[in-house]
């Protein structure tokens, strides 16, 4: 069975443009379907026939931000969620991964770029585009201001007192996510049952106070563990 896709873009070009992207990306068949607009994503979505999307691709240039509204309904939706947009200041960043975005991706890179960017899906890595990778990795800086970025309390710590906050099998559990491992592959290097790994990743998302796969990549990096 093919694996299926939703792509919700409002632009006909671009929305062509990241169904070849989507195509490129993955040797397995793609059911690719598309939306212009909300109401017809959400129709797709209460329409899947029991078979749900794996793979989610919203904008995040919808009016009224709509792209947001539509990534907080995702929320328990079993499909990776992925933003695509043409900003990559702050406040289109952190408000979409908040939101639940598992990636985000700029429109305006290169074909090839999108593409490779897509296929570390398969490794279990973060789709951040380089660019918003460094966005990200400098605003989690040691000293780097908070004030207007995320909401109060999120990814705040200094790493020391995160460190202190995670015990020394949570920290080895954050190391493999950041390095893209799957949850398979880290529960047989630490001799952990998916049971077991599964309750240290709540601790770890809920003692950080993260969302996601990408904002724990991003925490590591900062602390030096990927």
């Amino acid at each position: 069975m093919a694996v299926k896709v939703l792509i919700l873009e409002n632009n006909p070009v671009a929305r062509s443009f990241l169904c070849r992207v989507v195509r490129e990306s993955f040797s397995e068949a793609m059911g690719i379907t598309e939306a212009g607009n909300l109401e017809s994503a959400r129709t797709h979505l209460r329409n899947d026939d029991g078979e749900p999307f794996r793979l989610v691709l919203v904008d995040l240039e919808l009016a009224d931000n709509q792209g947001l509204a539509f990534l907080a309904e995702l929320v328990d939706y079993p499909a990776t969620r992925i933003v695509t947009t043409l900003y990559v200041d702050d406040e289109h960043l952190f408000p979409a991964l908040q939101c639940g975005a598992e990636g985000y991706l700029l429109k305006e890179d290169r074909f090839e770029l999108l593409v490779e960017e897509l296929q570390r899906i398969v490794r279990g890595q973060p789709p951040l585009s380089p660019a918003i990778a460094r966005r990200m990795l400098s605003h989690f800086r040691v000293g780097a201001p908070t004030t207007g970025l995320a909401a109060p309390g999120r990814i705040a710590l200094e790493p020391h007192q995160a460190q202190e906050q995670l015990t020394p099998r949570e920290n080895e559990v954050l190391t493999f996510l950041s390095k893209g491992f799957t949850l398979k592959e880290i529960a047989g290097l630490l001799g952990l049952r998916p049971p077991g790994l599964n309750e240290h990743i709540r601790a770890i998302y809920r003692k950080l106070n993260l969302s996601s796969r990408a904002e724990a990549a991003v925490l590591a990096s900062r602390r030096g563990l990927a």
